[in-house]
């Protein structure tokens, strides 16, 4: 498991980031790289393009740039272009993927929980990984925790923070789990928790809608038009709701050592909502890290997590030993 100590990059290495323009599988491999080298990488978005529109896309790369030492992936889509950029250097890049890929190739694999299957534990190159790394950093998120709690807590009162998604396949935000949603802040607000609620880009308007209703000097929802103030709700919260349709807000939460819930939606049923249930299982009963909600939130301990900077010392150390 990883630590939730001192976020550290002591040594120089070129890193190239190669996602699709997603951002949930970019920070990924920005997490990582921020975790691995002084250097700040190079991002280099894929979009795949086709037909006589390839003829005129811009070079993803060129070889006459300064060669990388190490190239990180996420995503099935920039797979082949990768491998691709591996060959272009005469294989000396190390790659690594934070996914399980569909093409053979890379040097080292990172493969959530929730994906691993038996088979891969003969795969000396491939690791495990609980859920996913991300972009946020201990030591900036304790900086802003005074700060934070000064403006969104000025009577250090016990301040949560719900995060709420929208649709994905495996779960749906109908009505029922809108009400679910308000239903737990008011919860919160009856056992005298203020509470800061912040959307996300697949949150719909009637979800948002709903949340900017709530009536209630605890409650502070992100309006979308000031700059969106997660980091300080992550750096202020005492503890975190945050709805099951997110992968990667429950592990930046579990980065803090704070209580971390999970909050029910309508599921989907499907191979989707099976790779989430694995997910939340693992996380909730075999880990222990993340708890259910049932109406309220009670401290407990945990080993906080902190998968990006495990790892970037995996990759440092198999690095090392493959030059």
């Amino acid at each position: 498991m990883g630590n939730g100590g001192s976020d550290h990059a002591d040594i120089d290495l070129l890193t190239w980031c190669v996602s699709e323009e997603k951002i949930g599988t970019m920070s990924q491999c920005v997490g990582v790289a921020r975790n691995l080298s002084r250097k700040e990488p190079v991002v280099k978005p894929f979009v795949p393009v086709h037909g006589i529109r390839k003829a005129f896309a811009p070079a993803l790369f060129s070889r006459k740039e300064s060669r990388p030492d190490i190239i990180i992936s996420c995503g099935y889509r920039p797979e082949k272009m990768v491998l691709k950029m591996k060959r272009t250097f005469s294989g000396e890049p190390f790659t690594v993927h934070l996914q399980r890929p569909e093409i053979e190739g890379y040097d080292l694999v990172f493969v959530s929980n929730h994906d691993w299957t038996r088979e891969l534990e003969a795969r000396p190159n491939y690791e495990r990984m609980i859920g996913v790394p991300h972009r946020l950093r201990l030591n900036e998120v304790s900086k802003r925790r005074r700060a934070a709690r000064s403006l969104f807590s000025p009577d250090d009162r016990q301040l949560a923070s719900v995060f709420v998604g929208g649709d994905n396949g495996a779960y749906i935000y109908d009505q029922k789990s809108v009400d679910n949603i308000k239903n737990a802040i008011d919860s919160l607000t009856s056992k005298d928790w203020r509470v800061l609620v912040s959307t996300s880009r697949r949150s719909d308007r009637r979800t948002f809608d709903a949340l900017m209703a709530l009536s209630s000097p605890l409650v502070t929802v992100w309006d979308r038009r000031e700059p969106n103030p997660y980091l300080d709700y992550v750096a202020a919260a005492d503890a975190f709701l945050i709805a099951k349709d997110s992968i990667t807000m429950p592990c930046e939460a579990l980065l803090t050592g704070r209580p971390v819930y999970s909050l029910e939606l309508t599921e989907v049923p499907g191979e989707r909502l099976i790779k989430f249930d694995r997910f939340h299982r693992d996380l909730q009963e075999t880990r222990k890290l993340t708890r259910r909600f049932d109406g309220g939130l009670e401290s407990y301990s945990y080993q906080p997590i902190n998968e990006a900077l495990r790892i970037a010392e995996v990759i440092r150390s198999r690095v090392a030993k493959h030059s």
